[in-house]
């Protein structure tokens, strides 16, 4: 039997981190789809279409993973996608309470689809999109919790005033 799964995110940008997750996720299923929210609440640095090209280019070398854009619920997009397992990102306790609220409300909307809880390697615990995006802004090095695509995308935007 495949199992797909989807690892949903804003990934404003996507970090060393979500990438960690991703690498370790397509290996423990047939096919994972990176899933980049539109969030338009969320005011997010790079455009949707910016951050699935991001996404795309760092995860370029993993086969058996794809990235697509979305909008709605993560577990329609799930469903209507074929996808019976959301995989969501755990770095710290705090994290917990949220994340097993959401996983709690997806179940109860969609029974069908299971999530499963990924913990970065301890060298990722403390690296988010928001605090790689304050530090560049601030022209502090992100080259360490970023691949070189996203470090050169994110520097250019901050620097420019402008997208990518």
């Amino acid at each position: 039997m495949s199992v797909g799964a989807m690892y949903p995110g804003t990934f404003d940008p996507i970090t060393n981190g979500h990438t960690e997750l991703i690498r370790r996720a397509a290996g423990l299923f047939d096919r994972v789809v990176v899933t980049i929210a539109a969030s338009p609440g969320k005011t997010p640095l790079f455009s949707l279409e910016e951050r699935i090209d991001l996404a795309r280019q760092v995860t370029a070398d993993i086969s058996n993973v794809s990235v697509a854009g979305y909008d709605g619920l993560t577990v329609e997009y799930a469903s209507d996608n074929g996808l019976g397992v959301i995989i969501r990102g755990l770095r710290a306790v705090s994290d917990f309470e949220y994340e097993f609220q959401l996983a709690n409300m997806n179940r109860h909307l969609k029974e069908s689809i299971e999530t499963v809880f990924l913990t970065p390697a301890e060298q990722h615990t403390f690296i988010s999109s928001s605090l790689i995006r304050e530090i560049a802004g601030m022209g502090g090095d992100i080259s360490q919790f970023v691949h070189p695509v996203v470090c050169s995308a994110l520097t250019s935007a901050l620097n420019t005033g402008t997208k990518k």
